[in-house]
Order: C-alpha cells, then sequence, then structure tokens
C-alpha cells in the first residue's frame, strides 16, 4: 500500500511539472549556494547586494567580514537537500559531527571534536544551539527540525564573550524565515522510495501594510524507519514530527521594531542499536571478548551481528515522546546611530522514553530482562539586553547584560528481572532528581579601527553560576531505604538521597587583529578564551556520596580553553573564486567528560573533570564560479584532537590511561564537495543537476579507546536533478542519496552487557526521493 501511494504521488507531481504555464525568463538563475562567500567590507560600509549577511557580532555584516571561521547554510539549500535537522548538517561542514543515541537526552553536537556527552541536567553543552537569539540549554532541545529557516551560521571555536558559558566550541545559530512585505506562500511535498513522507507549508505577508506582517508555517515528516525489530514485527528507527512556528513582526514607529516568535513541535521516534558484533575489544590490551550467550540468543531470533545488520530483538520498540516548544519577544529600539535591542523569551522540552534496557528479548542465566521509563522536564527562561553603537568610528562596540533560569526535572524508572536460584526476581528502582541553575552576565566586544583598514578587536564577559541540585533514589531491594550496598541489584542500587549547590564566576574574552587586504580580502589573528561553569553529575545509577564510595555527587570545576586562531578570507572582484582558510590550536582544561565504568557487570557513566585536551587543526572554505550558472564548493577540515592529560577517577581501571588518544566524534579529514549547474531548457524553464560528496576518516566513538568502537573511513555519494520555473515559483527535484550503498554507523558503543551496538544512520542504505516545492 506504501508503495502504490508513492507511485501516485510520484506520477501527479510529475504530471504537474509537465502542466506548469509558462512565462518568459531570459537566463537560468543561479544555483542556490552553501557555503557563502562575499567581499570583504570596511567597519563603516553595509554589506553590498548579494553579499551574504550573518549576526555572529549582533549585527549584519558580510560573512566575508567577520573575523571568525564561519559557514553559512542557506535555508533553501538545506531544503533543496533535505538536510532537515543539526545531525543533517553535519556532513556539509567537515569540523562539524553528531553524537546521536536511542532518545534526545542521549544526543549531542561537537565542533572541532569537542563536545559533552552526559545524561546528566547538572552540565550543559560545550557548543551552544542558538535559536533566533535565545540560547537552548539542553543538548536535547537541539534535535529539532529546521521547518522553513533564511539560513544556519555555524561558528566554529570559542564564541563565549557574545554567546555564554555554554559556547567553549563553538556556536549553531538558527535564523528564521521572517514575513515578507507583501503576501507569500510556499508549499512543499516529498516523499521517498523507503517511505518517508515530508509536507511543509506556510503563508506570510502584511497585516497592516507598513506596520504588522506575519508568517506561519507548519510541517508534518513520517519516517517509516530502516531497521527492524524482529521480535514485535516493527520497522524501527522511525520518526514522526509535526510542529508550527509563527512570527509576528511590528512597527509601530520608524525607531521600534518587535518581534514576536512562538513554535511547537512534537516528535516521536524507534530509534534503537543493533548489534554489530558480539565481541568487545579491550583497550589498551586489544584483547577479545566474545559473548557466546549473546550469539545464541541473536541466532535464535535469526540474527546476525556485522557492521551492516540493521535487525535487533527486544521486548519492546523504543519509543521517545518529545515536545519542544517557546515564545520570545525582541524589541529592537533606534536612539539615533545607537540601538537598544531586548530579547525575552521562555522555551519548554518535555521528553518520555520507554527502551528495553538489555537489548534482548526473554530472560535467560546469562543476561537479565530489563526495561527503562524516563521522563525530562526541562524549563528556561532568558533576558537578554544589549546597547549596539553605529560604525565607522575610532570604536564601534556591543555591550549587554544576561540572565537564564533553567530548571530540569527528571524521573526514570528501570524494572530488572534476573534468574536468581532458578527462579524470576524482579528489582524496580526509581530515581528522582534533577537542577536548578541561574546564569548572569555581563558582556561587550569592541573594534578599534586604527584605519579604514586595520582594526583591533577586544571582548569580554563576566559569568556567575548558581546551581542547586537533588537527587532520590529507591529501590524494591531496598524496602527500609537504608542505603546498603549489599542491597544493590545488576544496574539498580539501593536507596540513596542527597542534594548539594554551589557557585562560581568565571571570566572569557577575546582578542585580535584584523587587517584588510584591499578591498575583497582580509586576514585576521585571535586569541579567544572560553568558560563553561561548574556541573553536577546528576543520572539515574549515579554512585553514593561516602567514604566508601565514589564522589560522584562533588561539583565539577568550570571548563576553561585557550585558543589560537589565524584566518584569511577573500574573493575575486568577480566572485568567481571565494575562500575562507583558517588554522587554529585550542587548549582545554577541566575538560567535562563522560567515562565509562562497569560496577556489577552493567555499563555506568561517569561525569568527571577528564584533565586536559587539545584541538589542533586547519579548515578551508572554497567556492569556484567558473562560469554561469556553475557552482563548486569544496570544504576540508584537518583535525588533531587529542587528549593531553587525562586525570583518571578513583577507582578506575588502568586502562584509563588514554594520553594521546583521540577525542571522540573527532575523524582526523572530513572533506565535503558539492556541484551545481543550473541552465536554461527554454525561456521559461531551467535545470539543475546537483552533486555532492562528503568523506570522514576513521572514528573513534569512545573516550575509553576501546578498538571495537572504531568507525572505519568512509565516503558518501548523493545526487539530484531539478526542474526549475523560476518566474513562477515551481521546482521539482529528483534526488539519489547514499548512491554507492555505503553502509555506515552514526555511533558505536559497548552493549549493556555484552558485544558492540551500532547506531544506523538515516543514509545507511542507498534511497531516492522526490521534492517539489511551489512558492507563491
Amino acid at each position: 500500500m506504501h508503495r502504490r501511494r508513492l507511485f501516485a504521488f510520484l506520477t501527479t507531481t510529475a504530471g504537474l511539472a509537465v502542466a506548469l504555464p509558462a512565462t518568459a525568463q531570459q537566463a537560468a538563475d543561479a544555483p542556490a549556494q552553501d557555503v557563502a562567500s562575499t567581499p570583504t567590507q570596511t567597519p563603516a560600509a553595509n554589506p553590498a547586494d548579494g553579499d551574504v549577511v550573518v549576526t555572529a557580532r549582533f549585527r549584519n555584516e558580510s560573512l566575508q567580514q567577520v573575523p571568525i571561521a564561519i559557514t553559512a547554510l542557506s535555508g533553501a539549500s538545506l531544503a533543496e537537500r533535505q538536510l532537515n535537522n543539526v545531525q543533517a548538517i553535519t556532513a556539509a561542514i567537515p569540523s562539524v559531527n553528531f553524537r546521536t543515541g536511542a532518545s534526545n537526552k542521549d544526543r549531542t553536537i561537537f565542533i572541532r571534536g569537542v563536545g559533552t556527552i552526559t545524561t546528566s541536567p547538572g552540565v550543559e553543552p560545550s557548543v551552544s544551539t542558538v535559536l533566533d537569539g535565545v540560547v537552548l540549554t539542553r543538548p536535547g532541545q537541539a534535535t529539532l527540525d529546521l521547518g522553513e529557516v533564511e539560513r544556519i551560521e555555524v561558528l566554529r571555536g570559542p564564541q563565549g564573550t557574545l554567546f555564554g558559558k555554554n559556547a567553549s566550541a563553538g556556536v549553531v545559530n538558527i535564523v528564521t524565515r521572517d514575513p515578507g512585505e507583501t503576501f507569500a506562500a510556499f508549499g512543499e511535498l516529498g516523499a521517498t522510495t523507503d517511505e518517508e513522507y515530508r509536507v511543509k507549508a506556510g503563508v506570510s505577508g502584511p497585516l497592516i501594510p507598513g506596520k504588522l506582517a506575519a508568517l506561519i508555517g507548519g510541517l508534518y515528516d513520517d519516517f517509516d524507519g530502516n531497521t527492524r525489530n524482529v521480535v514485535t514485527g516493527n520497522d524501527t528507527n522511525a520518526s514522526r514530527r509535526y510542529g508550527v512556528r509563527a512570527k509576528l513582526i511590528a512597527t509601530p514607529t520608524e525607531t521600534l521594531k518587535l518581534t514576536a516568535i512562538g513554535d511547537y513541535l512534537n516528535t516521536k521516534e524507534t530509534v534503537a542499536a543493533v548489534y554489530a558484533s558480539a565481541s568487545q575489544i579491550a583497550y589498551p590490551s586489544r584483547a577479545v571478548t566474545t559473548s557466546a550467550p549473546l550469539l545464541a540468543a541473536l541466532g535464535a531470533q535469526g540474527i546476525t551481528p556485522s557492521p551492516t545488520n540493521r535487525a535487533n530483538a527486544t521486548d519492546i520498540d523504543t519509543d521517545v515522546r518529545d515536545e519542544n516548544y517557546g515564545g520570545s519577544l525582541t524589541a529592537e529600539l533606534g536612539l539615533g546611530d545607537y540601538q537598544v535591542t531586548s530579547i525575552t523569551a521562555w522555551r519548554q522540552w518535555l521528553n518520555h522514553q520507554r527502551q528495553d534496557y538489555d537489548g534482548l528479548t526473554g530472560l535467560s542465566t546469562a543476561f537479565p530482562q530489563g526495561l527503562d521509563d524516563g521522563t525530562v522536564n526541562s524549563k528556561q527562561f532568558s533576558q537578554e539586553l544589549r546597547l549596539t553603537s553605529p560604525r565607522g568610528g575610532l570604536i564601534d562596540y556591543v555591550v549587554g547584560a544576561y540572565y537564564l533560569r533553567g530548571e530540569t526535572d527528571e524521573r526514570y524508572q528501570r524494572t530488572l528481572t534476573t534468574l536468581t536460584a532458578g527462579a524470576p526476581l524482579t528489582t524496580v528502582g526509581v530515581a528522582n532528581y534533577g537542577i536548578t541553575s541561574h546564569n548572569y552576565a555581563l558582556f561587550g566586544e569592541a573594534n578599534v579601527n586604527f584605519s579604514a583598514a586595520f582594526r583591533a578587536i577586544a571582548g569580554y564577559r563576566s559569568t556567575w553560576d548558581t546551581l542547586d541540585f537533588y537527587h532520590v533514589r529507591t529501590s524494591s531491594n531496598d524496602p527500609t531505604n537504608s542505603g546498603a550496598a549489599a542491597l544493590d541489584r545488576p544496574a539498580i542500587r539501593a536507596y540513596h538521597n542527597a542534594s548539594g549547590s554551589t557557585d562560581r564566576r568565571g571570566d572569557s574574552y577575546r582578542l585580535g587583529l584584523q587587517l584588510d587586504l584591499g578591498a575583497r580580502a582580509q586576514t585576521y589573528f585571535t586569541y579567544s578564551r572560553g568558560y563553561k561553569g561548574p556541573a553536577y553529575n546528576v543520572y539515574f545509577n549515579m554512585r553514593s556520596l561516602n567514604a566508601t564510595t565514589l564522589l560522584d555527587e562533588l561539583p565539577l570545576s568550570p571548563e576553561t580553553s585557550d585558543s589560537f586562531e589565524i584566518g584569511l578570507k577573500g574573493s575575486t572582484a568577480d566572485r568567481a573564486l571565494s575562500y575562507s582558510l583558517a588554522a587554529y590550536t585550542t587548549t582545554f582544561d577541566g575538560y567535562q567528560a563522560n567515562f565509562n565504568d562497569v560496577v556489577n557487570g552493567a555499563q555506568v557513566t561517569r561525569l568527571i573533570n577528564a584533565g586536559s585536551v587539545r584541538s589542533r587543526g586547519v579548515e578551508a572554505d572554497v567556492t569556484l564560479r567558473p562560469t554561469a550558472g556553475l557552482t563548486v564548493d569544496l570544504s576540508g577540515a584537518f583535525t588533531d584532537a587529542t587528549v593531553r592529560d587525562f586525570l583518571c577517577p578513583p577507582g578506575a581501571p588502568t586502562s584509563c590511561n588514554i594520553n594521546g588518544q583521540p577525542l571522540p566524534f573527532a575523524p582526523r579529514v572530513k572533506l565535503y564537495e558539492n556541484a551545481a549547474y543550473r541552465f536554461a531548457l527554454s525561456d521559461s524553464l531551467s535545470m539543475e543537476l546537483q552533486s555532492d560528496v562528503s568523506f570522514s576518516s576513521k572514528t573513534q566513538y569512545s573516550l575509553n579507546q576501546t578498538p571495537s568502537t572504531i568507525q572505519p573511513a568512509y565516503a558518501i555519494w548523493n545526487a539530484s536533478v531539478a526542474l526549475i520555473r523560476p518566474g513562477d515559483g515551481w521546482q521539482l527535484r529528483a534526488y539519489v542519496k547514499n548512491i554507492t550503498d555505503q553502509s555506515y554507523a552514526s555511533f558505536l558503543a559497548n552493549g549493556s552487557f555484552a558485544g558492540t551496538v551500532r547506531f544506523v544512520p538515516r543514509d545507511d542504505r542507498r534511497y531516492a526521493g522526490l521534492l517539489l516545492r511551489k512558492d507563491f
């Protein structure tokens, strides 16, 4: 039935494309650009027509003038290539990687090999995700569907001066589309051969001409999945999303602009890990442990673990329900040549997950049977106030103040059944825990313009943090709440009750020099000091705080970084060549990281100050336009991200000697190429041929350096062909993803009790699709 619906959809849309009315068009439009490069502007100048404008420093600037390693992806390009979330854009930006997981709360972004892996609500990510000027405090909030966006800006390296304490590795800045001054609408339909159906639509225009304009858009996306649970008979790795976003812009006076934004996204997912191997390889001995019981359990279900396996056998399908919503009000007031900006925002994130803890079906003497059920309720309120000076004088600047209150409450329950003396024994463990945080900051950044071509950069942010946590754990095996360690069960610990608080102050700053090399090139050198505040390791199975066990509830010290970066940006006069080059070295001290451990035969993690790590490398973005209609984008990153001095936590095995080893999610080489050629078939019809290739060298997915969690090098090749009617806004695009049918893992990890599991990415195998869009 799905195939019949897909065939009907494809034939209908093809017929619509053929039947489109003709309108005159002298020449084909240029293809959408992916990695934007624009001529240099002096500090006093406004970006020229056709330049890509970014807001990386809280003012509109030409991308090529900003002294930061930054990539901008247009919303049109993202939609055409079906890059619909932050995880998908990692292929197009070599310095960015993404850690997936069964639930949104387990996912996070990495830039230049640095990110924060944790399920604890007591720590913020190292990469900040900003949505229309609002910082998202939890990593899971960043997994939203992008919807209709104007562009995404990815700022690499510490950005704490302007973006705050959770930007020590970089920023993903999402800018959504504004309503236009005339009435407009858009509609988008998509379908794939592996049964993904996507609908996106919206309307925009003035409600009161010159005074009030609005845009409202919605989306629905349903993916059937690309793995299968042989026990339930259901496809897994599936998702269903629907959401809406509304933006209202009012200009009651010539000097006042008000922007109100509200958005809601509802997600259901069945993301499940599958067994890639029945073995685990130890570090550093490389001893291989193969589990015969695991092989037998999988074999009984007809599953052979392998790097291409797409089947699992669990009692239930992983079920994650997620709601992500909020609203903001931005006021921009002109005071002569100065501008005051206020951003008031509130957001809430609700997450409910049900997972098969043991990853198998049935109960045996070798493996227990477990079911996890957890909820997250995270709320945040923020207020930002900024003053922006005019440009062109000796000094231009942005100064401001920031306040954030975040509150996260979680409940996690694990039901575990084991065979004891031949009889099943069921234990239920429940943990209620949470965090309340307050963040206050004063910040500013300035250019000192020694001349029209030469300037100094100086920025500073002072941050105050207060952090409170609570944690109450109960176990049915400890009915009197004695807390005795003898009552611990595998993966379920006895009663525990704790709370605590900490407060710290820290500094972020940036110093640099920038020199314009003529009208269309510039070079810069910057030193940045990054700061990420204190943290608590608060999660379901954390260890107790007493004299005989590890001190998991002591607050983690802040994470700091020192970064040096030199860059060169520019373009030729006719923009046939645009380029951006950067070289950097960044050292992180007090690095906040998860370290895997085994307690009573079960995998657990500890969030620790892991010591010192370093990321250094070279990045390049080059755009070629050798002839009309042809654009070639080339991007590459060489990243040497390694552990300098790892601090083994108390009680850890000697195998935690990982000095000199690579950081997880940090391939040494990533490359990306995209070529698009648009040409006219007639006065009213154009065609675009597009092809892109991404390459990643081998990637270690575990800080523990286990050889079984290394993904070998791989390359993915995609291509598309589109028929475009520029005059009346129609576009029909056919595409193929993963043409060579290359299988790979987006994440590898040790299984709960044995073996190695892999998470299967969306493009783990070849599929094709059609996309039809109409702009009215």
